[in-house]
């Protein structure tokens, strides 16, 4: 990978202060990426990252002996300069019961049509007492349009993954309150002016997008916070059954 195609991938998924000028979703993205962040020591040994599409956050776990990356043969998501080690049919993960130390799952689950069998077959593959990070949005718009399939309330995925076999260590909401509506706000428009042309879109979002997001970024902390509004759900499991 060149050092541009590096710098923009970096800001896509850890923006430092230069992705306000690139990334329209700065302040979700930067939030999120420090909330795996703080997770990231707990996840060691053989590790699957099950979606993993660039292996975006594989820097963080610094733990793990091995890391492989899974992901699906998908027509609505190219792959192009995507690091993925072995592709699967999207329903049998293919390895054998109790392979892995630790799984991570980064923002895949909603576009899972499937999500029980998707969790049993993580729950299968890993071994007893197991760590599990996973990720997934609560409130974000449609993407990857026509696989985007579902949202999950912090309660709807307690459920869900309790049902399948998981502990809850440790759970957070990522970008809450004010941080939360001001960047759907901000993304809704982004979107309104969103084209084809990548030049045109990086004005756009350097000249318009960028000073809306370093003023929420400035006043958000200065209104009440609430754990009701929020855009990602950011949970530590382990492997209970």
């Amino acid at each position: 990978m060149n050092k541009k195609k590096y710098f923009i991938q970096k800001q896509s998924f850890n923006p430092n202060f230069f992705g306000i000028f690139i990334n329209p979703i700065f302040i979700a993205r930067r939030n999120l990426y420090k909330h795996i962040r703080s997770f990231s020591t707990r996840v060691s040994g053989r590790t699957l990252d099950v979606g993993c599409g660039k292996k975006p956050y594989k820097e963080l776990f610094t733990n793990v002996t091995e890391y492989i990356g899974l992901d699906i043969e998908n027509p609505g998501h190219p792959h192009n300069e995507e690091d993925i080690d072995v592709f699967y049919d999207g329903e049998k993960i293919p390895f054998d019961n109790g392979s892995f130390d630790s799984v991570i799952c980064n923002q895949v689950l909603e576009h899972v049509f499937k999500p029980n069998l998707f969790l049993s077959e993580i729950n299968r593959v890993l071994k007893r007492e197991g760590i599990f990070l996973l990720t997934v949005p609560f409130a974000w718009d449609e993407h990857e349009q026509p696989n985007d399939f579902g949202r999950y309330s912090s309660f709807g995925l307690k459920y869900i993954l309790q049902e399948s076999g998981f502990e809850i260590l440790k759970y957070k909401k990522s970008t809450r309150g004010f941080h939360a509506v001001s960047q759907l706000f901000i993304l809704y428009l982004y979107k309104i002016f969103y084209s084809n042309n990548r030049a045109l879109n990086l004005f756009l979002t350097t000249i318009f997008i960028a000073p809306l997001t370093i003023v929420v970024s400035l006043i958000g902390n200065l209104f009440p916070d609430s754990k009701d509004f929020f855009l990602d759900n950011v949970v530590l499991l382990k492997k209970s059954s």
